[in-house]
Order: C-alpha cells, then sequence, then structure tokens
C-alpha cells in the first residue's frame, strides 16, 4: 500500500491538509430540502435505509417534518452554531458548508443560488458541499454549480449505494444505474468535484459483489468515495425487515477485513472521504459496536498495518 502522510490510503483528512495548507472541518447545514423519494414523485417513504431525518440527524439544526422546503435557520446562523461546536476542539480557520439532509438539488435555481451563495460568503467557507440524488441534477442547476465553482470549490455527493439493480430495487433507490452515470459524467465534465455514497453490507450482497461496486467506480469519472457500513435504524423500513428476517450483518473485524479489500481495489487518486459511519445512537438497532468509532478506525488501522506487515513479508 502507498502511504498518504501516516495513512496507508488517500483520505480526505491529507487531501485538504495538502489543499488548504491546514485542517479543514466540514459543518453539516440544513436547507430546508425534501426528497422525489419521499414526496410522491419518485415515491414515498424514501429509501428503506433512510431515517425521518433524511440522513441529516447530525446536521446544524433539528430536521423537522419532511414536507417540501421545510422551515430552516438561516444558513449564516447555522454556520455559527456550527463553529461554536467545533470550537470545542481547537481554534479552526476553514470550512466545507455542506448541505446534507434529504436531497440538496431538489428546488427551483433561484432557491438554489440563494442557499448556497449565503454560505460561499462566508470568508472562512473555503468549499461546498452538496448531497443530492443524480436525479435531481436538471441543465440549470448544473450550470448553478458550474457557475459557482468559479468562486469557491463545488462537491456534489452523489448517493449510489450500490451498482446491483436487484439491491437498488430492493433498498428502494428510485434510479437506474444509467441515471448515475449520466450524472456523474456531466457533473464530471462541467469541472465539479464528484463523490460517491456507497453502503457496505445491505441484505443479500456478498463480498464479491461489494467489490464489484468499487471497482466499477474506478471508472466512472468521480472524485471521491465514502464507505458507509449499513445501519439499521428504528422507525425504518429495513428495522421491519430486520426484526422479521435478521439478515447478516458483519461484525468489526469482518468489516474493517471488508474496508481494506475495498481500499486495494480502488484507484489511488480516488479520494476517501470515508470509512465507516456515524449511526445515531437513539435510533440504532444494529450492529451496536459501531457506535464506538474510535475503537473501529483503530481496528481498521491495526489490521491496515497487520495486511502491510503480512504482504512486505511475501514480497
Amino acid at each position: 500500500m502507498l502511504r498518504w502522510g501516516d495513512k496507508p490510503y488517500h483520505s480526505l483528512d491529507w487531501e485538504l491538509r495538502h489543499r488548504f495548507g491546514q485542517k479543514v472541518y466540514k459543518l453539516s447545514l440544513d436547507g430546508g430540502f425534501t426528497c422525489p423519494n419521499r414526496d410522491g414523485t419518485v415515491g414515498n417513504g424514501g429509501c428503506i435505509f433512510c431515517s425521518a431525518g433524511g440522513s441529516g440527524e447530525f446536521s446544524g439544526i433539528s430536521p423537522g417534518d419532511t414536507s417540501a422546503f421545510r422551515t430552516a435557520a438561516p444558513v449564516s446562523a447555522q454556520l455559527q452554531a456550527q463553529k461554536e461546536l467545533i470550537s470545542q476542539k481547537g481554534t479552526f480557520h476553514k470550512y466545507i458548508a455542506y448541505f446534507q439532509p434529504y436531497t440538496n438539488t431538489y428546488a427551483p435555481v433561484s432557491r438554489l443560488r440563494s442557499l448556497f451563495t449565503e454560505a460561499m460568503g462566508d470568508p472562512e467557507v473555503v468549499m461546498l458541499s452538496i448531497a443530492t440524488r443524480p436525479d435531481c441534477l436538471p441543465g440549470d442547476v448544473i450550470y448553478l454549480l458550474q457557475e459557482l465553482n468559479q468562486v469557491k470549490p463545488v462537491c456534489i455527493e452523489l448517493g449510489l449505494q450500490t451498482i446491483h439493480e436487484q439491491t437498488a430495487s430492493m433498498i428502494r433507490r428510485g434510479y437506474p444505474l444509467s441515471c448515475f452515470e449520466n450524472a456523474a459524467w456531466e457533473l464530471h465534465d462541467a469541472g465539479l468535484e464528484v463523490v460517491v455514497h456507497v453502503i457496505l453490507g445491505l441484505p443479500g450482497e456478498d463480498h464479491d459483489m461489494m467489490l464489484q461496486t468499487v471497482r466499477y467506480l474506478n471508472h466512472a469519472g468521480i472524485n471521491g468515495i465514502k464507505l458507509q457500513l449499513l445501519h439499521v435504524l428504528s422507525g425504518t423500513e429495513l428495522a421491519s425487515v430486520y426484526a422479521a428476517r435478521p439478515f447478516h450483518i458483519p461484525g468489526m473485524a469482518e468489516y474493517a477485513d471488508l474496508v481494506i479489500d475495498c481500499i486495494e481495489n480502488l484507484s489511488e487518486d480516488i479520494v476517501i472521504h470515508r470509512l465507516t459511519g456515524d449511526g445515531p445512537r437513539d435510533l440504532l438497532i444494529a450492529p451496536k459496536w459501531s457506535l464506538n468509532k474510535r475503537l473501529v478506525l483503530n481496528t481498521l488501522h491495526r489490521r491496515m498495518k497487520e495486511r502491510e506487515t503480512w504482504q512486505s513479508r511475501l514480497a
């Protein structure tokens, strides 16, 4: 394995320090969006693993209801609140404004422009990151993002989860792989950074299927990846499925080895933004071991070191 700083993988922390010269923190923001997979446009209820918070439990405000254009605190107020939380860890001066819950390009361009420019107007925000769906990126939205990218870097995060259509149907993703392919390349061609979310441990997927997803992304025109452990959260359809017929969820050591295999199958120029994930403590049903994130990351790094040692002995 090559090394980037003190890690044997191309980490986001290394990439940001290399690009901006110092530690950069991500501030999670709620733009008051909903999702076409919740409001009936594509489906109702969202993906079966998604909580009522739309994966935004750690954003700046409580998500509230899921109706179109939920009321959210002003972006500037959310940024300030998030900075105050981060200040407990130290003094920082560079941040990424991350629009996280639900689908953050699912609105008229005028509204998107207002929200995104307010965030980018903060002098300490050095980058804009937007989580969305590939079926919510029409031409006028991509044009706006391209325009904003001339001011500060813009990163688009797409929730792919898997390349396997049977799994995608089971989790009720709501779009075909071809939709992702088209969106990823359109964003790439527009000069925008693309980060893809992949869930490891989805029901019915074995080790080889998960590695197929990772290898596919090597040729999808993306810049980064988030490897997310599957969380079973209370109140989701996945929780009902798990209660009725429990499926296999990797243990910590098994998950660590799976992540290392993913890294070894990933192109070295793709930045790894996440190796695991944070499940809300009050909602998490399984796996409980994931609540100790420090232990999970320490286990990952220890097993990476063991793998490096073993490979060097074989060389």
